[in-house]
Parts: C-alpha cells; sequence; structure tokens
C-alpha cells in the first residue's frame, strides 16, 4: 500500500469559459468537481495505474463529505481522512477555451485544533506500519506547526518507509533536514529553498541540505533529477498546451510508482514527464488522459547531465 498525505484537502472545482476576460460577467460552459489537494490527486492517479493507495489528512464540513463521497466512488483508493470541526476548502480553475490558460483561486483550508493534529498523528503511525512509500504532499492548514513535515519525515523513517516530501517555503526547508528520501520543488521552490536561480546547481545544494534525491520540475522544460545514482533531465518531445493543475501531482505518483516497482530513475523520470504531459491534456484538475500517456511515455528523452557531481 502506498499512503498520501494531504494535510489542506480541497475539493478542485474546474469552470471553462469560451474566453477569460477581466471585468467581464462570463457563462461557463462545463463545471467538473473532483476530491482535490496535493496527495488526494498523488493517490487518485496511483489508483488509476493500478496500484493500491490510503489517503489520509483532514476533512470537514459540506465541502469535506463531498470530497469524501467523491473518494469512496474510487476504485482502489482506501479513504483514511480524520474528519476536523472547519470545513475543507474550494480551489477554482477557470479554463480559457481559446487561449488553453488558467486561472487559479485557492481558498485557505480550516483551521486545526491541537485534539484533530493529535488525532491525526495516531492514524498516521497506525498506517505507516503497512504502508511501502508515503508521500506528504501540499501547504499546511492553519493550526498545523510550520515544522510538521520534518517530524512526519522522521516518522517515516523509523518505520523504514520511504518518503517524498512536496510542499514549498519553511515547511520544505524544516523537512528536508529530517532527510527525505525524495523531494520534487519547482522552479520557484528550488530556488526559494536555496537561494540559487541556476537549477542544477539548486538541486545539488538540495542534497546537500539532507534530501536523498531532488526532482525539480521546471515547467514546459520537463524535469531535472540529481540523485546519488546520477543526475538527469527528462522533457517532452513537444510542448503540451492544457490544464496544468494537478501535473506535479501526477509526476510525484509517477515517481513514487517507479520506486515502488524498484525502476532505474531514467524509467521513473520518462514516466513522471508523460504522466504530468497527459494531465496537463486532461478536460479536469487532476485527471489524465490515457492515450496521451500511453502515447508519450516511449518518446521522453531523457539524458544525463554531464559533469554533475
Amino acid at each position: 500500500m502506498i499512503l498520501t498525505v494531504t494535510l489542506n484537502t480541497a475539493l478542485d472545482i474546474t469552470y471553462r469559459v469560451p474566453s477569460l476576460r477581466p471585468h467581464a460577467s462570463h457563462r461557463v460552459s462545463e463545471v467538473i468537481e473532483r476530491p482535490g489537494g496535493k496527495g488526494v490527486n498523488v493517490g487518485r492517479v496511483l489508483a488509476a495505474l493500478g496500484h493500491e493507495v490510503t489517503v489520509t489528512g483532514f476533512a470537514g464540513g459540506g465541502t469535506g463529505r463531498a470530497v469524501r463521497d467523491r473518494l469512496a466512488r474510487t476504485e482502489g483508493l482506501t479513504d483514511a481522512l480524520v474528519p476536523v470541526a472547519g470545513a475543507t476548502r474550494r480551489t477554482i480553475a477557470v479554463v480559457d477555451e481559446r487561449s488553453g490558460d488558467t486561472t487559479q483561486l485557492n481558498e485557505p483550508g480550516p483551521q486545526i485544533a491541537p485534539a484533530e493534529w493529535g488525532t491525526f498523528l495516531d492514524r498516521y503511525e497506525g498506517l505507516l506500519a503497512g504502508a511501502s512509500a508515503v508521500a506528504l504532499c501540499g501547504s499546511l492548514p492553519p493550526g498545523v506547526p510550520v515544522g510538521a513535515y520534518a517530524g512526519l519525515v522522521r516518522t517515516a523513517r523509523s518505520f523504514g518507509v520511504p518518503v517524498l516530501l512536496d510542499t514549498s517555503g519553511e515547511p520544505l526547508r524544516r523537512g528536508v533536514a529530517a532527510r527525505p528520501d525524495i523531494i520534487k520543488p519547482n522552479a520557484d521552490e528550488l530556488a526559494e529553498l536555496t537561494g540559487s536561480h541556476d537549477p542544477l546547481r539548486a538541486t545539488r545544494d538540495a542534497r546537500r541540505r539532507g534530501a536523498h534525491a531532488v526532482v525539480a520540475s521546471l515547467g514546459p522544460e520537463g524535469l531535472l533529477a540529481a540523485t546519488s545514482e546520477g543526475h538527469w533531465r527528462a522533457a517532452p518531445p513537444s510542448r503540451v498546451h492544457g490544464n496544468p493543475t494537478g501535473a506535479g501531482d501526477s509526476a510525484v505518483a509517477a515517481l513514487l510508482s517507479g520506486l515502488v516497482e524498484r525502476l532505474p530513475w531514467p524509467d521513473r523520470l520518462s514516466r513522471a514527464v508523460a504522466l504530468s504531459a497527459a494531465t496537463v491534456r486532461a478536460p479536469a484538475a487532476g485527471e489524465f488522459d490515457p492515450a496521451v500517456y500511453a502515447e508519450l511515455r516511449t518518446r521522453v528523452p531523457v539524458t544525463t547531465v554531464a559533469g554533475a557531481t
């Protein structure tokens, strides 16, 4: 079982409009709702790839009930979310059908009480006993300690469970010091962590700070990976247009599936780029187009970065 942690779950709502114009009224052509938050997206993609997945974190209020109702319909996914008094947030993606661009609106999460956090920690330890890997993903809702991910990384390591961390800011800085097996920042998050805007230098620095492997998302340029086994770049064979919401989460799912399947790093990276691109091409946030994924998997070039240490 692969465990994904989403401390700030969401109901992802995608609106499609013919053309998005500032200061104007819009007629929405389609509305799609999906359970969301980074770890939930990761779990849903892993389940679609055929893995047994358990999702934990927090859910509350009417929005939380909607998230859990939809998760219950997902084959291969087990809901282990902890109920809270506050309401789960919503995220709104507005897709401009003319340009293909997406505008994202993210609500804040619910206030988490100390007792609710304690309940989650107990559940997390219980779930780790049966986990083959764990992903810690996304922002922290109010009330959760800023060093929460660092503690969750250390707990996973004490159980011998490999852990992937995908967050940003101070939670990432503290989490890296706890020595996660993989981190997956985007270029801005990596620069904020290391102070360097050179991706190769920044990935090496992030490893020195504690991460065993760093896989950086470089947007349309694909992924850059720095590991103890080597350094690689992987990129889609051509530019992909569509809704990027959830593309990074699909990359995390691919990296986790490759980890538990013991694939070589180049194969993990080609899978991650193909799955990420297939997510951009999907009509709804956090989904992926299986045909695009199958078509791209064998076409993603992965190259060794010469001279990297």
